[in-house]
């Protein structure tokens, strides 16, 4: 709903500051709420009572001045705000049992304390007089869980502080042009700055990280490092406590419940130090925030996709900003939105060019796939195998999972279509179905043709299913590791296979986007792209600068080590000017060209952009709706055109169109869309559809 409703306080009682967690009456139900503001009315004889307060205060005035500003720019309702700052557990009435602290110790009333008629209890502050312990070897030593409840109930015994359980490692010797980028970020430790890291990748970008992170420790200040996806989280956590001799807290979609309160509640009061979380992780209370760091800032994981559509690395810098504090966005090859805002002033660029240590840069090569039946080219098998002979191993990058991306029929020419979206069906051969990857629907494969009965369907295409088999079959001795949604289902799965590759043994990873992500392979000598060519003629005007970052990524996992690096790149159009560019550049230089080609075409980020989005079971609801809403924008500053089919027009059973909003300047559109937003909720067509805005808008 797009308004706040107004609540008077409990009876007797002073209005409860902003940031407070009340229960009140909402229509038949009790439910939590967040005071927002407060004031005075004239008539208030209409309104409830707030029934009672839970939490004073609870979410401090910065970080609600943050949700103002994400529910402004981002046009979502304010109700949507309660989800961003507050845990599950929090949003709820039904009381909750916090889990207990894995690390305890006495408290100054505890010291003093003297319980009576309660030896166990005793027993425990005597044992936490000499040191801080554990909840199980105070368990081990013959306490009981009850007995510890209590004493934290008392306030005798408290959560220990996040202490420094192994002394930091020192780390490498930083290059000069890491000390430069180093030096840049704590001038300003005293004041909002925005840096842009542009490291090739293997440039030591984490250790910069690090050392401004460990500058602003020795000050008694918070770090908050975001990052793009929970698979990325082992690795980075035990680099980061290696170096900073810390315990860092965790939090992301994958935690319990009560895991993701004692994170927020740690970070809240200060005893969480250093905290490492995926997007939501930027709107967790912080109590001496010091330094925000976005790595890999690039990705598109950081932009929320329903409910609250906020982009984490953007609400990263608006946090920064208000709290006085520098933010430092990490990339080897960044978003052409941060590197318009380097372009413009508004961050500072900062460039390491070369790569950590003795590794340099993989040799790169282009393969002509005309003429080649097959994912795999017999120039490239045979790179695979005098890689695998030198004790190297190989990584192979395709961005399909699943057996076959198409199930063909060579009689009548029918295809396996998904009967809810616009979209092929993937054939899965292990498990026998036929998948969509838009929706989820699944069936069965068919024995015959549903057409003409013909027996022999074929499979076109490769997915990673399919060249797990042939790398299998061509590589029997040695290992084949798929990396994908499919075979890194169960939790840890990932993390552990992960230890496996860096033992060293000669193996081949072949696997999508998870596989390419920062992670550090130091045995990959070879690295492939497989099969670019689909993002060479998209229709999405973000498909070159996508197609950008995989290859140079996925090249960047190459020659990590102390032996050379070779990449390929597989494609049919080898002439095409876009392989050209980024084969003859380094990818800063291939970026610049799309900023300029996206400012002659008045495109993002060089032109602001929003999307109304609606669907409906029928396209005629959506695109009236969208038309209705169009004619009630009367704001000279903003461009309207649509209602557009989506580039996939129907998905799930729903029929999607949007319009296109734009203007030359930000503040004009930003200014014209929250009154425009409010008045769309009255329109008769509203109701008929399913609709959101989306600003700045990452999938068309």
């Amino acid at each position: 709903m797009p308004q706040l409703f107004d609540y008077l306080p409990p009876e007797g009682q002073a209005l409860p500051p902003a940031g407070s967690r009340v229960s009140v009456s909402f229509g038949n139900r009790r439910v939590i709420g967040l005071v927002m503001d407060s004031g005075e009315v004239d008539d208030a004889t209409n309104l409830k009572r707030i029934e009672a307060v839970l939490d004073r205060a609870l979410v401090p005035a910065h970080l609600l001045e943050l949700i103002h500003w994400a529910g402004r720019y981002y046009g979502f309702p304010p109700g949507e705000a309660i989800n961003l700052v507050l845990p599950g557990v929090l949003r709820r009435l039904k009381p909750f049992r916090c889990p207990p602290p894995q690390r305890l110790a006495i408290s100054a009333s505890g010291r003093s304390a003297e319980p009576r008629n309660a030896p166990r209890q005793q027993d425990i502050l005597d044992w936490l007089v000499d040191g801080v312990l554990t909840r199980d070897e105070l368990l081990s030593r013959g306490a009981s869980a009850a007995t510890v409840r209590t004493l934290l109930a008392k306030g005798w015994i408290a959560p220990a502080g996040q202490e420094e359980p192994l002394a930091a490692e020192a780390g490498p010797e930083l290059n000069p042009e890491q000390r430069q980028a180093l030096a840049a970020v704590l001038r300003s430790r005293h004041r909002f700055a925005s840096f842009l890291l542009a490291g090739v990748t293997g440039s030591g970008k984490t250790e910069v990280y690090l050392q401004a992170a460990r500058a602003m420790l020795r000050r008694g200040r918070q770090v908050l490092i975001l990052i793009p996806e929970i698979g990325l989280t082992p690795q980075l956590i035990r680099r980061i406590e290696a170096r900073l001799g810390l315990c860092a807290v965790v939090y992301h979609s994958g935690l319990s419940e009560g895991e993701r309160l004692a994170c927020w509640q740690a970070a809240a009061s200060g005893r969480a130090r250093v905290i490492v979380g995926t997007r939501s992780a930027v709107f967790l209370p912080l109590a001496r925030p010091g330094l925000v760091v976005v790595d890999e800032e690039h990705d598109a994981s950081f932009k929320q996709q329903d409910g609250a559509r906020y982009h984490g690395r953007d609400v990263a810098v608006m946090r920064a900003h208000l709290l006085g504090i520098p933010v430092v966005l990490g990339s080897a090859t960044p978003s052409l939105e941060s590197l318009n805002n380097a372009r413009s002033g508004r961050y500072r660029l900062l460039r390491i060019s070369r790569r950590a240590g003795p590794a340099v840069q993989p040799s790169w090569s282009v393969a002509d796939l005309r003429g080649q039946k097959g994912a795999l080219d017999g120039e490239l098998l045979n790179a695979i195998d005098r890689h695998l002979e030198a004790g190297g191993q190989v990584l192979l990058y395709r961005n399909r999972r699943g057996y076959a991306p198409v199930m063909m029929c060579p009689s009548c020419g029918w295809q396996a279509d998904c009967h809810r979206c616009d979209a092929h069906l993937t054939l899965h051969q292990r498990a026998s179905i036929l998948q969509c990857h838009h929706c989820g629907a699944s069936q069965r494969v068919p024995a015959r043709c549903p057409e003409c009965g013909e027996p022999d369907l074929q499979p076109l295409g490769a997915g990673t299913e399919r060249l797990e088999q042939q790398l299998q079959q061509r590589f029997p001795e040695v290992p084949v590791h798929r990396v994908d949604r499919d075979s890194m289902s169960r939790r840890d799965e990932f993390g552990r296979l992960l230890e496996e590759i860096r033992r060293g043994r000669p193996c081949i990873l072949v696997g999508t986007q998870m596989l390419a992500k920062g992670h550090h392979l130091p045995g990959v000598t070879l690295a492939a792209v497989l099969d670019v060519d689909q993002a060479l003629f998209s229709a999405d005007f973000r498909a070159p600068e996508r197609l950008g970052q995989a290859v140079c990524q996925v090249a960047g996992r190459a020659g990590r080590g102390d032996r050379p690096g070779q990449f390929v790149l597989q494609t049919r159009h080898p002439e095409h000017p876009l392989l050209a560019e980024l084969c003859r550049s380094d990818y800063l230089s291939f970026a610049g060209h799309l900023l300029d080609e996206r400012a002659a075409a008045e495109l993002p980020p060089c032109a602001p952009l929003a999307m109304l989005r609606a669907e409906a079971h029928q396209p005629q609801p959506a695109q009236a709706f969208l038309r209705a809403a169009a004619l009630r924008l009367d704001d000279p500053a903003v461009e309207v055109h649509g209602p557009i089919p989506a580039i996939l027009s129907r998905r799930g059973g729903y029929w999607r169109f949007q319009l296109w909003l734009q203007a030359r300047e930000r503040a004009g559109l930003v200014h014209a869309l929250p009154d425009w937003l409010a008045s769309l909720y009255g329109l008769p067509e509203a109701r008929r559809v399913r609709w959101h805005l989306d600003m700045d808008p990452l999938e068309l």
